[in-house]
């Protein structure tokens, strides 16, 4: 291993390439162990440096993993990024759950002050929830939460916010077809999450969407209410645009209902709840080269702590699972658990062929100009979020997560819908982790941002919350990750993270558009 002073990190013995933790310059020389190399060629920070000569066809080496194959000779000193190498990747179907881990040891006396719901789930924020059935409630869902400006929410000071949970679907969609089913499962989730005390349901009235399939489908028979009795309960407030008389009728209505609804979702007070109660929803989005270094495997540490302490964590981004996916295979809690991910990564195989993409085209722009050149590289370094832990299941984008341990929820890897995904599956904070600098923020959860890098944290500190840059310099990755585990706790508890003091989060929930639009 490398260190900062050194300016480079091999992070496996095997690799036969280094990544630069600053910007080699042409005449330096990189020492290991085993030999010693000349830098031939600039090389910027987070980008790759060949340590040995790699002929054409032969295997880049990166955490001791193939990430792809040179399309030229390398010689030894000289950068490695997409003008000279390239995915190749086969799934491997052998050995699964062969290395299924044992549980963790347990880490007692864990807590967090969250917010009890009557059914038993724990909320890390109390806000009350418009969702609109389909993009033509839209606008009047905006308008009805945008009443309840910060003045007039302060006399209920409990009270998170109002928050329109507004797309662009519900309509011109198959009945009970995939894009049907999947935005229904995901408006559930958010009428059904713990963060959300309270909501109304708006429609147009003549969407596919209906107010009726979707209250059927996903069981919203009520509200339960805070208090001593746990039957106490209210009939859903549901307004159809169409039905009570046009746009300004249905927003007078909606102030009306909401201004009811404060009062009790005020009543909700914080109480210390165990640490199992928390979902954690893993993501990383603007990725560079030291993403799989510092931040992920601090994340990864954290999540292994929270399962100890009972509690769940998810891993989404299921295209930046592809060529890391035996990692999880191999450690999956049983064979049916294994496959469940193998068929998934089959059908998105499928899927963006049929679209004429390919995997690969995943690395964004971004990422590459942070150093990671293909998808296998960003996947190995995004699957260290998982941790060590056994995979215990998969689930179905939006589909609510009833395991605890460590669980995958399908999903693209695109920042917002991915997160929209696993917060509508019940995920009550987000870990966010960024190496290029992502703004993104999320209602009705708190999402912590964590930079990758110190450069990063200096240049973006109205964004991040957390540096893991101090990985490189004098922080072990188990005391980043023990930080980074008592921030979920802190957040939890009602610490406001960046992205919320700066008001992310209207215009963030993206549910996954999947389908035809008819």
């Amino acid at each position: 291993m490398g260190n900062l002073a050194k300016a480079w990190i091999q992070l496996h013995p095997n690799d036969n390439c280094i990544v630069a933790l600053r910007s080699l310059q042409t005449g330096e020389t990189v020492e290991n162990s085993v030999n010693s190399t000349l830098v031939r060629q600039p090389i910027d920070a987070g980008h790759k440096m060949a340590i040995q000569s790699i002929q054409r066809g032969e295997s880049i080496l990166k955490y001791g993993w193939p990430i792809g194959v040179a399309t030229e000779p390398i010689a030894a000193g000289t950068h490695i990024h997409d003008h000279n190498l390239k995915c190749e990747h086969r799934m491997d179907y052998e050995g699964l759950a062969s290395m299924t881990p044992e549980p963790p040891q347990p880490l007692v006396g864990k807590t967090f002050e969250g917010y009890v719901r009557p059914n038993g789930k724990v909320g890390t924020r109390n806000y009350i929830g418009i969702i609109s059935t389909v993009n033509c409630s839209a606008s009047v869902s905006r308008y009805i939460a945008n009443h309840f400006t910060p003045e007039l929410l302060s006399q209920y000071p409990n009270v998170d916010g109002v928050v329109a949970f507004k797309h662009d679907s519900g309509c011109g969609l198959a009945y009970e077809g995939i894009k049907h089913r999947t935005l229904s499962r995901v408006l559930g989730g958010i009428a059904k999450h713990p963060n959300i005390a309270a909501y109304l349901l708006i429609g147009l009235g003549c969407e596919q969407n209906t107010l009726g399939h979707l209250m059927k489908a996903q069981r919203l028979v009520s509200l339960r209410m805070p208090g001593q009795s746990t039957a106490a309960t209210m009939d859903i407030p549901i307004l159809s645009m169409q039905d009570i008389g046009g746009t300004a009728k249905t927003v007078a209505k909606g102030v009306e209902l909401v201004q009811e609804l404060l009062p009790i979702v005020n009543s909700y007070r914080r109480t210390t709840v165990p640490a199992s109660e928390l979902i954690l929803a893993t993501k990383c989005g603007g990725s560079d080269g030291y993403s799989g270094i510092t931040a992920n495997p601090a994340l990864g540490i954290a999540s292994d702590l929270l399962i100890a302490a009972g509690g769940t964590s998810i891993l989404g981004e299921t295209t930046e699972l592809y060529g890391a996916e035996q990692l999880f295979t191999k450690r999956a809690a049983n064979e049916a658990v294994s496959r469940k991910l193998l068929t998934k990564m089959e059908w998105w195989i499928d899927y963006t062929k049929h679209y004429h993409e390919e995997f690969d085209n995943n690395p964004s722009l971004g990422n590459k100009a942070g150093g990671l050149t293909t998808i296998i590289e960003k996947s190995l370094g995004a699957a260290a979020k998982g941790g060590s832990t056994a995979l215990q299941d998969v689930y179905e984008y939006g589909e609510i997560v009833d395991r605890k341990g460590l669980v995958i929820v399908d999903s693209p890897g695109f920042d917002p819908v991915c997160v929209t995904g696993m917060v509508a599956s019940g995920a009550n904070v987000v870990v966010f982790t960024t190496g290029r600098g992502s703004c993104f923020g999320c209602k009705p959860v708190p999402s912590i941002k964590v930079a990758t890098n110190s450069a990063l944290y200096r240049r973006m500190p109205d964004d991040m919350d957390l540096n893991m840059g101090t990985v490189l310099e004098d922080e072990s990755l188990q005391d980043a990750g023990e930080r980074l585990f008592n921030e979920i706790l802190a957040t939890a508890s009602g610490k406001k993270t960046k992205s919320e003091l700066l008001g992310y989060g209207d215009d963030e929930f993206c549910p996954w558009p999947i389908g035809p639009t008819l």
